[in-house]
């Protein structure tokens, strides 16, 4: 957070309330003082809007403006300069405000950050894979929006909870399942040499390819496509096992439990490597009875009510929905179901928790607003709080991905393939000569994942998006490798200086010597790094990790052009040269923090 004494909404206001009152005879209150960040054409720090001052100061917007201006810079030390653009006052703050602000800003090891645990329990959930198939691009996104959203909540000062609900039941699992016991001739993930959700994922496409072979055949006798789709032999098969399953057959379930065995011991290697931990799991085959008691509960209770079929249904044409089923005439579960269980157990199990946040995508809206509302009208408040993490979806440059027919983007094989063009690009730009093979097999893998991490994250969740892999790795573009190697850039300035963190730390008394000679370069510094808490606040309230992303690349190429401008090392006055010092060491910190937050490691060197 920003300390009072350099909050300038703050001071500004307070300064222009007095200005006012001792120019033009009349006190205003603080909410008719109106403020905002100077617009880029415009030289100037923050702009106070002169429109709704001109009925106090009977003048018009321009002599208002400058009459105000001229006031402020010659009463207020922190106001260097003005200019007036029609109705707008665009004011410049002092380099003494902005070394001062520095000092202090320098003196704190995690700028911007709250205080840990100090706000209350969120609890995120992502990742929610199901257990037929590998995890692929598409869960490559909802898994480092999550977990980058996690991040942040705890860096604004909330306790965070991360959690997943695995799919693991249905007849999608089912069709897996079947298929194996078809073609799979006892296949074990040991014996093909290969993951386990691979193994599985590869009999989920087995099973399609064999359903659509066996539906021609019934399509050529006459039985209409989609028809034709449900009375296939295996789809039949399927839909049995899916019964058996439910009345718990003890052949069933023990293959169930099986190949769900073999898909969790290779979603583990997929997490490692990507570098994302849960802190708890829940399973969709526990909470769906949940769910079905909630929902006969509530049609006790009146909160539901029951059609003649004997299905369970929600009104929520008062609140601006439609009517929902919720049970089945038969009594089972529809895909609602399990998520109102699923999250009043976890508001059971943390009763702390004010707000659940799922990431999911988009095409799923509708569904999020549905459960928010049954869970406000089963009287639990937190449910006007819960947070639908609507994102869009990843395509490939050559089109759209299809996991039933095989055709998507492995995870595990996509961060291979970042590993490795991560090697090609580095070698075709002699960015790691001189370093032991160890070393640099570390830093690819480094590199491509920073890369593939924020390349999907710096790109507004709302919107669908193209991920080129070549692209991402442009060491000059924006892209993490840039940032990565900005960082690097700061190290190495470090290590050549050979000065402590600590001593750094003690800089601040020295900063005033040289607010004659600050440069625009370092000035642009300062001022990105003033901006940090308002851009980790705001990306907290919007569940928007690009903000951090967009961020890190500002602060990184403000960075490269304080570099290119101003000698460090060779600057022979000492003061300067202990200011650029202490910029670059803070200018490294907050791009490690702030890439920290999107879950990308920063290589020391390359």
């Amino acid at each position: 957070m920003i300390s009072q004494a350099f909050n300038i909404q703050h001071f500004v206001t307070n300064a222009a309330q007095s200005a006012i009152e001792k120019l033009f005879g009349t006190a205003v209150p603080g909410e008719q003082i109106q403020l905002q960040k100077t617009r880029k054409e415009f030289e100037g720090n923050i702009t106070l809007v002169v429109f709704p001052l001109v009925k106090t100061s009977k003048k018009s917007p321009e002599e208002t403006g400058n009459l105000l201006g001229q006031y402020l810079m010659d009463n207020v030390p922190e106001i260097s300069a003005f200019n007036v653009v029609k109705g707008f006052l665009n004011l410049s703050l002092s380099n003494s405000f902005w070394l001062s602000f520095f000092s202090s800003a320098l003196e704190e090891s995690h700028f911007g950050y709250a205080a840990p645990d100090t706000k209350p329990r969120i609890m995120v959930e992502f990742a929610s894979p199901n257990t037929n198939k590998p995890l692929h691009l598409g869960h490559c996104r909802n898994i480092f929006l999550g977990d980058s959203v996690s991040a942040i909540m705890k860096a604004v000062g909330h306790k965070v909870t991360r959690v997943q609900i695995i799919n693991d039941r249905g007849i999608h699992i089912c069709k897996s399942m079947v298929a194996w016991k078809q073609f799979g001739h006892g296949e074990t993930p040991e014996s093909a040499g290969t993951k386990g959700d691979k193994l599985v994922g590869k009999y989920y496409v087995i099973f399609d390819q064999e359903m659509k072979k066996q539906a021609a055949e019934l399509v050529a006798k006459g039985v209409s496509e989609e028809e034709a789709k449900n009375q296939t032999p295996i789809m039949l098969e399927a839909q049995e096992m899916l019964r058996q399953w439910e009345a718990r057959d003890e052949g069933v379930i023990v293959l169930w439990k099986t190949m769900n065995g073999w898909v969790y011991n290779g979603f583990d290697v997929t997490y490692h490597k990507m570098g994302v931990h849960f802190d708890k799991l829940y399973y969709e085959s526990d909470t769906y009875l949940l769910g079905k008691k909630e929902v006969e509960d509530g049609l006790k209770s009146g909160v539901f009510f029951s059609k003649e079929d004997g299905s369970i249904w929600v009104d929520m044409t008062e609140d601006g929905l439609d009517q929902k089923a919720l049970l089945r005439k038969d009594g089972t579960a529809m895909y609602i179901t399990q998520d109102i269980g699923t999250a009043i157990l976890r508001f059971k199990d943390y009763p702390d928790t004010i707000s659940q946040v799922y990431t999911v995508g988009n095409e799923q809206e509708y569904h999020f607003k549905v459960l928010f509302t049954i869970l406000k009208k089963l009287g639990f408040s937190q449910g006007e709080n819960c947070y639908h993490l609507s994102y869009g979806m990843v395509e490939l440059p050559e089109g759209k991905m299809k996991s039933r027919e095989g055709t998507v983007v492995d995870a595990d094989d996509l961060m291979d393939e970042m590993t490795n063009v991560a090697h090609e690009v580095s070698m075709e730009q002699g960015k790691m000569e001189g370093l032991p093979e160890e070393e640099k097999e570390e830093l690819y893998h480094k590199i491509g994942m920073g890369a593939l991490k924020y390349f999907l994250l710096k790109v507004d969740p709302r919107k669908n998006m193209v991920f080129n892999p070549k692209e991402s790795i442009d060491f000059n573009g924006h892209t993490g490798p840039f940032i990565q190697y900005t960082y690097v850039r700061t190290q190495a300035v470090m290590r050549k200086a050979n000065i402590e963190e600590t001593v750094l730390e003690a800089m601040g008394a020295t900063f005033s010597n040289v607010k004659d000679l600050v440069s625009k370069a370092e000035l642009d510094l300062l001022v990105r790094i003033y901006e940090w808490p308002e851009v980790l606040d705001e990306s907290a309230m919007t569940y928007n990790p690009m903000l951090i992303s967009q961020y890190a690349y500002d602060l990184a190429r403000d960075y490269n052009t304080f570099y290119q401008h101003s000698p460090i090392l060779r600057e022979e006055n000492a003061d300067l040269r202990s200011f650029r010092l202490a910029i670059t060491y803070k200018t490294g910190v907050m791009i490690r923090q702030s890439m920290e937050l999107l879950g990308v490691a920063m290589p020391d060197r390359m």
